[in-house]
């Protein structure tokens, strides 16, 4: 739809452009390269992408074509959202909308055509935490509605914090850590050459226990359980105590998500461990607050792309090794 201002100096908005009356063309605000288009022929050919993220002057989002692929053969197109802020969710949701509408086109141009797939590679799930029925927002709930507002064919997601959002999702492949862990991180103790460079696992509460034992299990390593207390009557984390570590060897905490970092701080004083002996792999860092002072704790911090970090806090002391999630996310597509 285009725009035509009756009066002079307005600007004119059509085919993604703003236009002023002396015909120079106005300022489009990049977007912020955390939404990542692609276009690919059947699941695994790549070709041009279809479309292209923009932003208006006045902050909207937009999505406009920059590639005709029809008469390739069936495509699929993906997105790839890193982190979960407000205005790339909406660029996504104009992904989405752009992919329906022009299926629909096409289709009412080619009847006989295959129908195109969308599919969100979205690792990181926005509100997972928010995960009891009880909170108020459901955080879960809320995002996975907006989600399955898009009407995709799949949502390819990470280590998600619970079982809770994926199971709200609709057409939801979840991808746990264990092999991308192994391979980058610890190695295998039955196939590779080079020794295992970590002795253990520790999971630093309960609700890491799962998520650590599959680590351990595949790395054949033991794992140790750590936990968190809170006080009664506060609610506020009290103490943090480990089960007894061998003299030797080096131990790696494992767990889905680091924010500020208080509890593995905790947890890494309450092991008794000098930082040389002691690693840390989350799967999406958030790092916020005074995460840099991991750096007194930890020998070495992992983490994903999953999130783009938090400038302030790698900026200076924490550069966590970052693996990237790409090979491991577009192996999935179905």
């Amino acid at each position: 739809m285009q725009v035509w201002p009756e009066t002079d100096g307005a600007l004119r908005i059509g085919r993604c452009e703003a236009v002023t009356d002396t015909g120079r063309i106005g300022r489009i605000m990049q977007p912020s390269g955390n939404v990542e288009l692609t276009t690919r022929i059947g699941p695994g050919f790549g070709t041009t992408p279809t479309f292209e993220a923009m932003v208006f002057p006045a902050g909207e989002a937009h999505i406009k074509v920059v590639n005709e692929n029809w008469g390739k053969g069936p495509l699929t197109e993906v997105c790839r959202l890193y982190g979960a802020d407000g205005n790339d969710l909406f660029t996504v949701a104009m992904w989405a909308d752009a992919c329906r509408r022009r299926a629909d086109a096409r289709r009412s141009e080619a009847p006989d055509s295959k129908p195109n797939r969308m599919v969100l590679l979205l690792p990181y799930l926005p509100g997972a935490r928010a995960d009891h029925a009880e909170f108020v927002p459901f955080g879960a709930g809320v995002y996975a509605d907006f989600v399955n507002s898009l009407g995709v064919d799949q949502v390819i997601c990470f280590d998600p914090h619970s079982p809770v959002m994926p199971g709200l999702l609709n057409e939801a492949t979840v991808i746990d850590s264990t092999r991308l862990f192994r391979r980058h991180i610890v190695g295998r103790a039955d196939q590779d050459s080079r020794p295992q460079r970590y002795s253990g696992i520790i999971a630093p509460d309960k609700g890491a226990t799962e998520r650590a034992r599959k680590v351990a299990d595949a790395c054949h390593l033991p794992m140790y359980q750590a936990l968190k207390h809170r006080n009664p009557e506060t609610g506020r984390l009290s103490e943090f105590t480990c089960e007894p570590l061998p003299d030797t060897g080096r131990f790696l905490v494992v767990d889905d998500i680091c924010d500020g970092g208080g509890t593995f701080m905790g947890l890494a004083q309450a092991t008794g461990l000098p930082k040389e002996r002691l690693g840390l792999y989350v799967s999406h860092g958030v790092f916020s607050g005074n995460a840099e002072q991991l750096v007194d704790h930890y020998a070495e911090v992992w983490t994903t792309d999953s999130l783009q970090p938090n400038p302030a806090a790698t900026s200076q002391l924490l550069k966590p090794h970052v693996i990237p999630l790409a090979t491991t996310l577009n192996g999935y597509i179905r």
